[in-house]
């Protein structure tokens, strides 16, 4: 019998990977973080039983799930560098979240309220990666696709501000919500300080998966893989309708923006899928 190369293995399951995913974009992208909008505020509002209300592993599923786009996108393009990348970036979170809720630095001092599930070292979410790599790649893969052939520092200077405007539009809902708090802030109950330490923090990140993965072939991926930007699609969503439904006005039009822009490269779900439908 032949050996089947380890090659044809990948490229089986990207390709099925990348078909599972391409039936289910409404799934991933607008149905999941809607259920997890109405989940969020029914626990909020103690509409759900206790055993349901902010339950760890309901939101990492529902997480995850929301990032399956993304992750079936990058796939094909994760060789020995990007994987590098990566494992450096899930690194890199721990440790400024370690240090973050040990000193308040950079953030500010903050505590968790809800459990996100199993703790590193006692302080930080396991998990952590699954919620802070996304926001990186996301607005770097944005940006690419808006950009396009711009020169690189273009590129990584959008893409920081981009990653900053997620947290604008993040941590008051999620503080709103209980996930976590801080001691006070001028913004929505989030100090100025935060801010300040994701301009670090976007600045290394983002440095990190450019030099990880090369915007050549990830502009071509991107091309030719309608759902890559599904999971910010889901994140517009989730976070914009808790944001609307906590009365938090600027947070919503920084939402806008990023749905405006997930527009105008035909990337934003609905528009998407009758745009790829016609290119076929």
């Amino acid at each position: 019998m032949a050996e089947v190369s380890p090659t044809f293995n990948r490229q089986r399951v990207e390709r099925a990977f990348d078909a599972m995913v391409r039936e289910n974009r409404s799934l991933f992208g607008i149905v999941v973080p809607t259920v997890g909008v109405a989940m969020l505020l029914a626990s909020t509002e103690s509409i759900l039983p206790a055993l349901l209300s902010f339950d760890s592993s309901l939101i990492l599923i529902g997480v995850v799930a929301m990032r399956l786009p993304l992750i079936a996108g990058l796939l094909p393009l994760i060789d020995r560098k990007a994987a590098t990348a990566l494992v450096v970036l899930a690194v890199y979170s721990y440790g400024i979240e370690y240090v973050g809720i040990t000193t308040g630095v950079p953030y500010g001092q903050f505590s968790y309220g809800v459990d996100l599930g199993p703790l590193l070292f006692s302080k930080v979410p396991l998990g952590l990666p699954i919620f802070f790599i996304p926001i990186v790649a996301n607005c770097c893969l944005l940006w690419l696709l808006l950009l396009d052939e711009r020169p690189d520092r273009t590129f990584i200077w959008s893409s920081i501000i981009a990653v900053i405007g997620m947290d604008l539009i993040l941590d008051p809902a999620a503080v709103a919500l209980g996930f976590w708090s801080y001691s006070g802030g001028l913004y929505y109950g989030v100090p100025i300080s935060n801010y300040l330490g994701w301009i670090v923090s976007a600045t290394v990140a983002v440095v990190i998966f450019n030099w990880g993965f090369e915007q050549t072939a990830v502009l071509e991926r991107l091309h030719h893989c309608e759902f890559m930007l599904d999971s910010l699609t889901a994140f517009v969503i989730f976070w914009g309708t808790i944001n609307a439904y906590l009365g938090h006005l600027l947070p919503v039009a920084i939402t806008g923006l990023f749905g405006l822009g997930l527009m105008k490269v035909d990337r934003f779900i609905p528009h998407s899928i009758y745009q790829f439908k016609l290119k076929r």
